[in-house]
């Protein structure tokens, strides 16, 4: 092992904000506390995504707290794009994403160190107290990980430690309809996950809502899976050799009184399918005409350093 990988120069922390005024000074000094203990340089590369509070003047008053590189969107962009921000404008040699509403424990950042230095180059958390949650929210994210193409690990979030050139790997990636997870599984490169468990949340809410959630969803199963697109053409297949063996029996029975009744059944069951299918092909139509517009992923309102 090299000397240059046993030390670092230089830490970058990337933290995603939006409408944070209630944590994001006290998370700062926190952050601020746990760096400085493991002797290495860092820089925190705050990317606002758009706050409508008073985020952005906390941020600014924040100077004397090490080197803080600020980024404010013009907009509201999501979470994806501000990562994908905070790593293009990241400078260390190795990079830790982290949320600033505390649910990300700050003690795993030296264990993550600790494997890097061993030669990984990726090191994420897993969260493993999920019974909290919902059985339908649980249903739904056993099926989200089953259709996405790529090997996205259960409960892995965006907590974690990335080597400079997995940072590089994934700034090569040029999708403009961005889920970072996937991101993550594909660019590969040696990995380990470390369980944590979430701290009970005592000040504000997640934001993340059914609704946020089934976008990011569909966002990320479209934008690097084709599995729906070939469960279809199974599917389509198999009810095609059933429609025809059902319509050999029906033949043979024609004079039954309820063979109207269940060509009707059919006949709304494969319009159904078909409406469904359409839907889905429509998705990644969208995703197509998204990417062909090669809009920039996110715009940048301003920026700002601050220094000690």
């Amino acid at each position: 092992m090299n000397d240059s990988r046993k030390r670092p120069k230089l830490i970058s922390c990337i933290i995603p904000v939006y409408n944070e005024e209630a944590l994001i000074e006290s998370f700062i000094h926190a952050l601020k506390t746990t760096l400085a203990k493991t002797g290495y340089a860092y820089e925190l590369v705050i990317v606002d995504d758009g706050s409508q509070d008073h985020t952005a003047e906390i941020i600014h008053h924040l100077k004397g707290h090490g080197f803080i590189h600020y980024l404010r969107f013009s907009r509201n962009f999501g979470k994806e794009q501000a990562i994908s921000a905070g790593l293009d404008h990241a400078q260390g040699d190795v990079v830790i994403l982290i949320d600033s509403d505390f649910q990300h424990p700050l003690e795993l950042i030296p264990t993550f160190l600790q494997y890097w230095e061993q030669g990984y180059e990726m090191v994420y958390a897993t969260r493993t107290n999920r019974q909290n949650e919902s059985i339908i929210k649980r249903y739904c994210a056993q099926l989200f990980y089953q259709l996405n193409g790529n090997k996205i690990p259960p409960h892995a979030g965006d907590f974690r430690l990335l080597d400079r050139k997995v940072v590089q790997a994934l700034r090569q990636l040029p999708e403009r309809s961005r889920f970072m997870k996937g991101l993550y599984g594909w660019v590969g490169f040696r990995h380990i996950a470390i369980p944590f468990e979430a701290p009970v949340r005592h000040i504000g809410h997640s934001r993340w809502n059914y609704a946020s959630l089934f976008e990011l969803a569909l966002t990320g199963i479209t934008s690097s899976s084709i599995l729906p697109l070939r469960l279809i053409a199974v599917g389509g297949l198999c009810m095609t050799v059933l429609t025809l063996f059902c319509g050999i029996i029906l033949y043979g029975f024609s004079k039954a009184t309820s063979t109207t009744a269940i060509v009707i059944w059919f006949i709304s069951l494969l319009g159904g399918l078909n409406f469904f299918a359409l839907g889905i092909i429509g998705e990644y139509i969208g995703r197509i005409l998204i990417e062909s517009k090669q809009r920039p992923v996110y715009l940048i309102d301003h920026e700002a350093s601050f220094k000690e």
